[in-house]
């Protein structure tokens, strides 16, 4: 249960490694292009809502369980430099979070950081890394990962995933797409690894009032026959819409639903089957809200400092 609560609150986008971003052929040569850059600027924090709902249901010899979670966290980015190629370094938290789990047969277990004096078992990561700098990042102008430093790393994803959506090198008109490569690697059978080859696809799909539309979908390259590896891989894809905001050069929202199943991932076609349905939304937090949303943290951390102190 830990390892899925910890999944959530991460809210990693794709999983890559350093990649160099391909424009790919789409649009003509003589539609007008946008310039897609992040910008920020030293001292600003940038917060999002996040929510991540998930019901996994499995059948396996005949017996079906259903385990269901909602997560909602405030993600925040403080940014302490950036450089005059916009390179930008900032630190990562997560100022609240909101979880739930039910599993079949079993009492649903919550926890909220702004209201719960103690979270139940299976919680206490979570709670140890709410209002604490998650990881020191430096990012360059384009999404790419220049340099990370994780300093708690309960709350990080197994491949040290990406965690914005990378922009190509040059302009793109719409209907142009972008892409690049990355590695999985998923454990297989017997202490085996498989390391599986895929391409995230980006894909220009509108710009209207300097607000980008962009499609993302995650291409597996690798050919994969093993239900039990497929079962695992599912976890890792990205499908849905991302809104970005050219000017202010940051994601304004995103929403990546799944909804797949596997069968036979035990190893007995006749006898299991996994139905993986997901969706993943982020929305930028603005104005009254964020100040509302950033007392309420302070305000719990502030309690969170008085009750360590008394002990």
């Amino acid at each position: 249960m830990t390892r899925a609560i910890l999944f959530l609150l991460s809210a990693v986008l794709v999983l890559t490694s350093p990649a160099t971003i391909m424009a790919e052929k789409g649009a003509s040569g003589d539609a007008e292009k946008h310039l897609l850059r992040y910008r920020f600027k030293p001292g600003e924090t940038v917060r999002w809502q996040v929510v991540h709902l998930a019901k996994i249901k499995t059948t396996v010899s005949g017996t079906t369980q259903t385990a269901e979670t909602v997560s909602k966290s405030v993600k925040a980015w403080k940014v302490v430099d950036v450089d005059n190629s916009g390179t930008a370094t900032f630190e990562h938290t997560v100022e609240q979070v909101d979880m739930r789990q039910k599993l079949t047969g079993r009492q649903e277990v919550s926890y909220n950081s702004l209201t719960d004096k103690e979270p139940p078992i299976g919680f206490e990561n979570v709670a140890k890394s709410v209002g604490t700098r998650l990881a020191l990042i430096t990012i360059n102008n384009r999404g790419e990962i220049v340099k990370r430093i994780n300093e708690n790393e309960v709350t990080t994803s197994d491949n040290q995933g990406q965690i914005t959506i990378p922009l190509p090198e040059d302009a793109v008109a719409v209907g142009q797409s972008w892409s690049f490569p990355f590695d999985l690697v998923i454990p297989g059978n017997n202490g085996t690894v498989l390391n599986v080859k895929t391409r995230q696809q980006f894909t220009l799909e509108d710009v209207n009032s300097g607000i980008a539309t962009i499609q993302v979908a995650t291409v597996i390259l690798t050919p994969v026959r093993d239900p039990a590896i497929e079962a695992q891989l599912i976890q890792k894809e990205s499908h849905g819409t991302v809104r970005f905001d050219i000017e202010a050069g940051r994601v304004l929202a995103q929403q990546m639903d799944l909804d797949k199943r596997v069968v036979g991932f035990t190893g007995k076609t006749d006898s299991s089957s996994l139905h993986y349905l997901t969706r993943f939304t982020e929305d930028l937090i603005t104005g009254k809200q964020a100040s509302e949303d950033s007392s309420a943290a302070e305000s719990a951390e502030a309690k969170t400092a008085a009750k360590t102190a008394r002990r």
